[in-house]
């Protein structure tokens, strides 16, 4: 049961995100809630969801982010990694310092994240991350170089930590929404699913039993085989 678990979201005050703070409160869970959009964040805090200001690409501010969510509730049974932004670059075309940061929001938010979490998830001796992750890290889409090479980082983090938690009860799997309406299209695209869509496959990671997958890519309550799977390397292929 979700009912009473505290679930810490970073990008939680637009889209996708915003979508999970609202359903796992709805669902009886403890939300707490970051984003650098303090106008959206106050209407979190009006559904009694507990909310920090912060920008994931500063290390500080997520750990003070998990220090929080730790000190409101005593625990942490799952974290998402969730914060993102569009691009939207051709690579020549990018200013100084976009790729750079674009990276930073993405990959580094969601390695601080577990670097901060992860510790207090030993020391209770049970916790979940999900990191959101995009099928853009298998494509060469024109303008999504940064995006690209984001979610990728984030799929090869995240085996790595999902291998080195794996003498714990700490399952760090990867969450794929699927083409979205949400703000980072940076216009209206009322013809993509709609955020809530996306709920299913975050509860269902969040509640995984012991010894459930880790290191895992999902997309719509199923595993979806990133990269079309390492096993063919494996094999010698």
């Amino acid at each position: 049961m979700i009912k009473n678990k505290t679930i810490v979201i970073t990008g939680a005050a637009n889209g996708i995100g915003r979508a999970w703070a609202e359903m796992f409160k709805a669902d009886g869970a403890k939300v707490i809630a970051c984003d650098k959009d303090e106008k959206k964040l106050q209407e979190l805090d009006e559904l009694d969801i507990s909310t920090v200001l912060a920008d994931v690409s500063k290390p500080k501010e997520v750990e003070d982010f998990i220090h929080f969510a730790v000190k409101e509730t005593g625990k942490i049974d799952a974290l998402f990694n969730n914060a993102g932004m569009g691009f939207g670059y051709k690579l020549e075309d990018s200013p100084d310092g976009g790729f750079e940061h674009h990276v930073a929001v993405h990959l580094f938010g969601a390695v601080y994240g577990m670097r901060y979490a992860i510790p207090y998830m030993r020391e209770q001796g049970y916790g979940r991350i999900i990191n959101t992750i995009s099928r853009n890290a298998e494509t060469n889409v024109p303008t999504t170089s940064a995006y690209s090479a984001a979610k990728a980082g984030i799929w090869s983090t995240s085996r790595v930590a999902a291998k080195e938690v794996a003498d714990t009860d700490i399952l760090i799997n990867m969450l794929i929404p699927g083409p979205t309406n949400t703000q980072i299209w940076g216009k209206e695209m009322s013809h993509l699913q709609d955020p809530e869509e996306t709920y299913p496959t975050a509860k269902m990671l969040a509640l995984l039993e012991k010894g459930g997958p880790s290191g895992k890519v999902f997309w719509d309550e199923k595993e979806y085989p990133m990269f079309g799977q390492e096993n063919e390397i494996l094999k010698g292929k």
